[in-house]
Formats: structure tokens, C-alpha cells, sequence
């Protein structure tokens, strides 16, 4: 019997309408909206809590009889038992050998049905045992639509990013609470040249509804529960017509949290890459918080139930073909050159810092205030852009390029979909959240990142263009290694499978190691709020030979912030003229 405690911790939102954390963003690029033709999908895994490491799952074999223990992702707690298959892909953390790849971020939705009695799958299971059990993505929503079908579902609102090498789709799911075993769901296909994403709230609003979910047929964009209209309606969630049934407005009402702590993230990216949300200012007030419910959407549409009218569209076609840097760097946003740009308030403080101590929300003289909630975030365990390409042979073409802790000073380092083992300094078990590891990728780039926040505008610079070259350069291997694993692989697949094993064992440790040693030379530059004199990654003596550095300069917190420090002090800090 299988035991496998899945070894990465997912967090639960159980809140009415509303998550009380916002954690985790999806990015999904489609193959004809991206530089090179690889269909992409990002997770940020956010959480306090949450240890960066990559959980690895063999690919076996099965007898009849053999059953699938199910334990809780997020407490450990043993749920209940399901029957095995005959064969389980290998899966590495969340891409398995095939380049089917999936991402989540919790919605919550309505509280009368965030659980389920008796219900044996976690939305962490699904994923684990989808990917298992799957070698597309139509077949992943199958498998795992079929699963809460039979067994229940044990989540609150959960939305999902699926791809394979071909498609991208993404899906939003919710539980029937007590009424009903198992959950009401839609999955709609990203059209082929557009992107699309998903931040802590329901996206899907209005759909074609179909009257059969034919897995088989590849025309087929839209699959649901058929009681998805049905079963708001029988429980009062819902009484207007069918046509107009919006899953995202029934299941998963807009408030101001909604748009500005969860899509403005989706906002963020649109914009970035599509002239039409840069320009539209109704956008940009909905990423704000301020919503409309006019009579028509933004797409002209008719508004007959009143939601809000200018929330964001599902999907963006792009102004111009995404590459994959290009997603790395939206998976490091902070609103740069937003109004929600975080870098200038009194919060950033003298260094610019774009990041926010919790708690999200504070209340000052009865009045509650916010801080923003961007993509890139200090709690952030871990990150991945899974990448997959359909023209070369699958354990070969899929890249999951994952990287620790904050993503904006991550580097993403490539796992091929196909490895038989994970980098000892990424593999779970090399340190926790509570217990230290000196070669633990985790704390070597948690150590980096947190350095950062302390002068954000001094140290972080440096980080960037060092995380640039060897981002870029591993990009550039990759090209190399895809060719030499491929034409192994055709004579002999697991000569290939070694070949990218060994490729992305020693890169990822390679990394580690590097990083460690940066770290050792970012805190002897600045240590003291000093900034010693360089050459490249030397620091510099005084010419002395005696290990005595050069004069360092000392820019204390910047003219703006001396005179923001004074203000209101009356001649406290006055130096009083000589005589």
C-alpha cells in the first residue's frame, strides 16, 4: 500500500466569500502567445510557513487490489483510502514525465460549502494523484473531476492552471458543502495565442454551457458539472436565468479584497503585456478596488444580474510574443510604474523597499487601511514556471524551473520533467522551516532575500544582475542539453532520462553553492551599513596586504529621507550654529 505523505504544505481558505491570507498566483501562457511556442503556467506557493523543497514521486507499477492512502496536504491528517491504478507517471513536485503541469491558488468562495463531510480529496491530492494519473491535460481535469465525483471533495474554492505541451486550460472548483457529495466546477481552455491567470479569486464568470463533457473530442473548450447551474439554484445561490450564470459571481462573490489584494496581481501581468489593460482606466480603477456594476460589461455585453462590470477579462491576447524571461519577470512584480507602485509611500521606507510586514489589513483610529499584496512576496516558499514544448520527446521537453523563497530574488533553476532524482540541496528532508541546513537551496536564497530587504535599493540591484547571468546562461544550456538528451533518447530513452538527471542535479547544486558564496560577499560589502569598494565579486583592501578594506562610503538613507525624519521634530536634531 502506497503511504506517500505528500511533503509540501498547501494553505486553506475557509472564509465567507474571502481567503484570509492571500497567497499564491498562477500565470498561463499559451504556445501561440509565446516567444519559442512552449505552452508556460507559473505558481507562487505563499505562505509563512511554507518550505521551499521538491517533492518526488517514481513512476511504479501496480497489482490489482493495491490501494492509495490519502493524507491532508496541509495537516498531514490520514483522510481515507482510494484504489490504486496500474500505473503511476513519475511526478516531480507539480510536472509530471509527460509535461502535464498544474498550479493553484485558493479562493474560498462561499462558507456553506468550503467542507464536506466525509470527504476523502484535498485539492493537494487531487493534484498529486492527477498528475499520476494523467498524460494530458483534458485527461487531468477528467481524472480529477471523476475523483471528487466518487470520493468528495475536502477543500474550499480551489482554481487550478493545467497544461500539457499543447494546451493550457484553467479550471475553478468548489465543494457542495453538506448537501451534496463531491463539487460543481468549469474548465475552459485558454485560446491558442492569449494568457491568462489567476490570484485568490474565482476567474471563470459566463460560459457555454455543454450538454455532454466529451473528453475525446479536441474541439471540445469548455467542460462542467452539469449541475453547476443547477445546483446554485436548488440551494438558493442563484435564481436568475441559466444563460446568465456567472460561476465566479454565484460561487465566489467580488468585494474590494477580491479585486485589489487578488486580481490586481492578474492586472499587474495584463498589463504588462497588452497595451488595451495598460490603457483602460476601468481596469485599473478595478484593480484598485473600486468596482462598477453597470448595465453592460466591459466587453459590451448585457449585465442583467448587476455584478461588477469592469472586473478583468479571462484572457489578454498579447501585444507581442511572451519569452520565458519575460515570465520570470512577472513572476517578480511588486506594481512597478502602477498606481500601486509600493516603492514610494512612507512604508518603503528610506530604501524603496517594495514589501509590506503583515498583517494585510490594520485598523488606525477606528479606520482600517491596507498594505498591497503584489506577486512577488516575502513569504513566498517556492516558485516555478513549468514549461513545456511540444516538438521535443516528453521527459526531454519539459522544464519545471523552480526557484526558493522570495521570487524576486530567486534563481530558477531547470528540473527536467523526466529527472529520476532531485538535487540533494532541493530535496525534502535537507533542512525545514524550523531546522537549519547549510547546502539547503531554502535558506541559502532566503538568506540573500532578507539581506535585501534591509537596504533594498543598495543590495538588491546586485542580486538582479547576478540572478539575469545565470538565469540567461542556464537558459542557454538548456538549448544544448535538449539537443544531446534528445538524440540519446532516441537510441536509448533512459540514457536520455540520466542524461537530463545528471544535467539538472549538478546545476541545481552548482547554484546552491554559488549563491551561498554571493551571500558571503553581499553581507561583508554592506555589513554595518557600510559599502566597501569591489571589483567584480573582490572586495578590496587598502593596498596594504593586511586585509584591510578600502575606504567605504557611507550613504546613510538618502536627502528625502533625512528631511521626511525631521519633519515635525522642532529643533530636537538641530545642531546649533558655532559661535
Amino acid at each position: 500500500m502506497s503511504r506517500n505523505i505528500i511533503q509540501f504544505v498547501l494553505s486553506s481558505f475557509l472564509l465567507l466569500y474571502f481567503p484570509a491570507s492571500f497567497a499564491c498566483t498562477n500565470l498561463i501562457i499559451t504556445k501561440g502567445a509565446s516567444k519559442d511556442g512552449s505552452v508556460m503556467i507559473t505558481y507562487a506557493a505563499d505562505s509563512h510557513t511554507r518550505y521551499g523543497a521538491i517533492a518526488f514521486y517514481p513512476a511504479a507499477d501496480h497489482q490489482p487490489g493495491d490501494r492509495c492512502a490519502v493524507y491532508h496536504y496541509e495537516s498531514g491528517q490520514f483522510l481515507g483510502i482510494i484504489p490504486e491504478v496500474a500505473h503511476t507517471c513519475s511526478v516531480i513536485q507539480f510536472m509530471n514525465e509527460h509535461q502535464v503541469a498544474i498550479g493553484e491558488t485558493t479562493f474560498g468562495g462561499l462558507d456553506s460549502l468550503s467542507g464536506q463531510p466525509g470527504a476523502i480529496l484535498d485539492y493537494g491530492s487531487l493534484m498529486k494523484i492527477g498528475l499520476q494519473r494523467s498524460k494530458t491535460a483534458r485527461e487531468m481535469i477528467r481524472v480529477i473531476t471523476d475523483l471528487m465525483e466518487r470520493y468528495g471533495y475536502a477543500s474550499s474554492g480551489e482554481s487550478f492552471s493545467i497544461s500539457d505541451a499543447n494546451e493550457a486550460w484553467i479550471m475553478d472548483v468548489i465543494g457542495k458543502g453538506k448537501y451534496e457529495k463531491g463539487a460543481v466546477w468549469v474548465a475552459r481552455l485558454i485560446p491558442d495565442g492569449y494568457v491568462s491567470g489567476h490570484a485568490n479569486q474565482a476567474r471563470i464568470t459566463t460560459f457555454p454551457f455543454q450538454k455532454i463533457n466529451n473528453w475525446k473530442d479536441p474541439g471540445q473548450t469548455v467542460y462542467h458539472s452539469p449541475d453547476v447551474v443547477s445546483f446554485a439554484k436548488a440551494h438558493g445561490f442563484y435564481k436568475g436565468k441559466d444563460a446568465d450564470f456567472s460561476f465566479s459571481d454565484v460561487y465566489n462573490p467580488l468585494n474590494f479584497g477580491g479585486a485589489r489584494f487578488c486580481d490586481a496581481r492578474v492586472w499587474s501581468f495584463f498589463r504588462k503585456v497588452s497595451k488595451t489593460v495598460r490603457d483602460q482606466s476601468a481596469y485599473t480603477d478595478y484593480a484598485k478596488g473600486v468596482l462598477s456594476h453597470d448595465s453592460q460589461r466591459m466587453d459590451g455585453s448585457a449585465n442583467p444580474n448587476g455584478y461588477v462590470s469592469n472586473r478583468l477579462p479571462l484572457w489578454v491576447k498579447p501585444d507581442s510574443a511572451v519569452a520565458l524571461r519575460d515570465v520570470m519577470s512577472a513572476m517578480r512584480d511588486h506594481y512597478e510604474d502602477t498606481p500601486l507602485d509600493m516603492r514610494y509611500d512612507f512604508g518603503a521606507g528610506p530604501f524603496h523597499l517594495p514589501y509590506r510586514l503583515r498583517p494585510l489589513e490594520f485598523t488606525i483610529d477606528s479606520v482600517m487601511y491596507c498594505n498591497e499584496r503584489a506577486i512577488s512576496t516575502q513569504q513566498t516558499g517556492y516558485s516555478f514556471v513549468a514549461q513545456s514544448r511540444n516538438w521535443l520527446p516528453d521527459p526531454v521537453g519539459g522544464i519545471y524551473w523552480y526557484g526558493v523563497d522570495d521570487a524576486d530574488g530567486c534563481v530558477y533553476a531547470p528540473m527536467y520533467c523526466g529527472i529520476s532524482e532531485v538535487p540533494q540541496s532541493y530535496a525534502w528532508g535537507n533542512g525545514s522551516m524550523i531546522s537549519w541546513s547549510d547546502n539547503s537551496a531554502f535558506w541559502t536564497f532566503s538568506q540573500v532575500n532578507n539581506l535585501a530587504y534591509s537596504r533594498y535599493d543598495l543590495i538588491h540591484p546586485e542580486i538582479e544582475k547576478y540572478q539575469s547571468e545565470l538565469e540567461k546562461r542556464m537558459i542557454r544550456e538548456t538549448e544544448i542539453v535538449d539537443a544531446k538528451a534528445t538524440e540519446l533518447y532516441k537510441g536509448d530513452p533512459a540514457s536520455g532520462v540520466s542524461y537530463v538527471t545528471d544535467y539538472s542535479s549538478y546545476t541545481g547544486s552548482l547554484l546552491v553553492s554559488k549563491w551561498n558564496a554571493f551571500y558571503h560577499y553581499l553581507f561583508m560589502k554592506y555589513v554595518d551599513g557600510n559599502v566597501k569598494q569591489t571589483n567584480g565579486f573582490q572586495l578590496l583592501d587598502n593596498g596594504n596586504g593586511k586585509g584591510v578594506p578600502k575606504k567605504p562610503a557611507q550613504p546613510g538613507y538618502g536627502k528625502a529621507w533625512e528631511r521626511r525624519m525631521i519633519e515635525g521634530t522642532g529643533d530636537q536634531f538641530k545642531v546649533p550654529e558655532a559661535k
